[in-house]
């Protein structure tokens, strides 16, 4: 993980499933084979269990990626298995949406669910400390 470690807080409502949507429309980093910045929108969704993410953490988190050289896909993959590290969500989606390069644009979404979390019902998760 690039940098410090990303912060997080209590979850003021751990006993109630509810979704975080989280939006970064100025993501960049560096393409790995050119050296040219590479622009994009990272969007992040996720039902946090005990630990929520801290936003200002966060944009640093993504801003250290600036200059870096990285693949679409790594990075997207990357970020998710930051966040799920960081704060342990019951389930998590990172979505990389990356702007035109040579008449071509990529998405890239991946995501994470806690083993035994049901998206439905929302149980599953241990009780909160």
């Amino acid at each position: 993980m690039p940098g410090e470690p990303i912060e997080t807080f209590p979850n003021p409502e751990p006993s109630r499933p509810y979704e975080i949507a989280i939006c970064c429309p100025e993501f960049t980093s560096l393409c790995p084979k050119t050296g040219l910045p590479d622009f994009g929108e990272i969007r992040v969704s996720y039902v946090p269990d005990a630990r929520c993410i801290e936003l200002k953490a966060l944009k640093y988190y993504l801003i250290s990626f600036r200059d870096r050289g990285i693949f679409y896909e790594q990075v997207t993959n990357q970020i998710l298995d930051d966040l799920v590290a960081a704060c342990a969500p019951r389930r998590m989606v990172v979505v990389g949406e990356f702007s035109v390069r040579g008449g071509i644009t990529t998405t890239v979404t991946v995501s994470y669910e806690k083993p035994g979390y049901s998206k439905e019902s929302g149980v599953g998760s241990p009780k909160s400390e």
